[in-house]
């Protein structure tokens, strides 16, 4: 019989205990590994690649439906979220078919869920879960116009750099390469679509490869043609793009 492999993810250990419980006392399904909050989450089921995961919505720093955007939804596996959330909030759950419980939970309830997670499996039913899972960020979760933190990935290890912390960004082929002091990370995106998510009164694109912090701007000095030379705090000299004069002028002028 091949095992359903199974991360349990709360913050409360009572909580965890009582999932396991629960599971062993399902013949086909295997814990492989139980996180004790978001961070944890990410990793493990980046490392474990599960079938199922049980994921805690209300986590503290990174909630469940932060774990999902740093995995990505067309990554994540089957989910059924654990959640002390209101009737009201649970529709959503029921509009998009993600299945979750409520806390404390049921016991009938429990066993319905693993049912159900348990043929979706089978049948491979996963290719609208990503679909489901992003409409169901779309209802519940408020929109952040800019993000706060990166998710950075360095083989198996998982870390989260603020973006106050951010000195400047520079394209590298697929990637954007993060200056951040005496460390730079890789990140797989693009200048543009990072340059979106970011808050346009904190960074901006000075080139078409090169984004700076302007909280870490010291020095901005003219050279030819509308461009510039800009020195950050920690010594960095990057040169403006000449396409990009009118922001560097807005700059200046102080209204960005």
């Amino acid at each position: 019989m091949q095992k359903i492999r199974t991360v349990i993810i709360d913050d409360e250990p009572l909580a965890r205990r009582g999932i396991r419980a629960q599971l062993n006392q399902q013949k086909d399904f295997e814990v492989v590994g139980e996180c004790r909050n978001g961070r944890e989450a990410v990793g493990a089921i980046e490392t474990h690649a599960p079938d199922l995961v049980f994921l805690d919505v209300q986590m503290p720093e990174l909630d469940g439906f932060g774990v999902v955007e740093a995995v990505g939804a067309e990554k994540m596996p089957a989910v059924i979220f654990v959640t002390a959330y209101d009737h009201y909030a649970l529709r959503a759950f029921d509009v998009h078919a993600l299945d979750y419980l409520l806390k404390p939970i049921d016991d009938e309830r429990f066993t319905r869920a693993v049912e159900r997670a348990r043929r979706q499996i089978e049948r491979n039913a996963l290719n609208d879960l990503s679909r489901r899972l992003q409409g169901l960020l779309n209802d519940l979760k408020p929109p952040r116009k800019h993000v706060e933190r990166l998710v950075i990935r360095s083989g198996s290890r998982i870390s989260f750099l603020s973006v106050s912390e951010v000195d400047w960004i520079e394209a590298a082929d697929n990637y954007v390469r993060i200056h951040a002091g005496r460390e730079s990370h890789l990140l797989r995106d693009t200048m543009a679509n990072l340059e979106k998510r970011l808050d346009p009164d904190q960074f901006l694109r000075i080139h078409r490869s090169r984004i700076i912090n302007v909280r870490k701007l010291k020095q901005l000095q003219p050279l030819f043609r509308g461009e510039y030379q800009i020195m950050l705090e920690d010594g960095t000299r990057l040169e403006t793009g000449r396409g990009y004069r009118d922001r560097v002028l807005q700059l200046l002028s102080g209204s960005s």
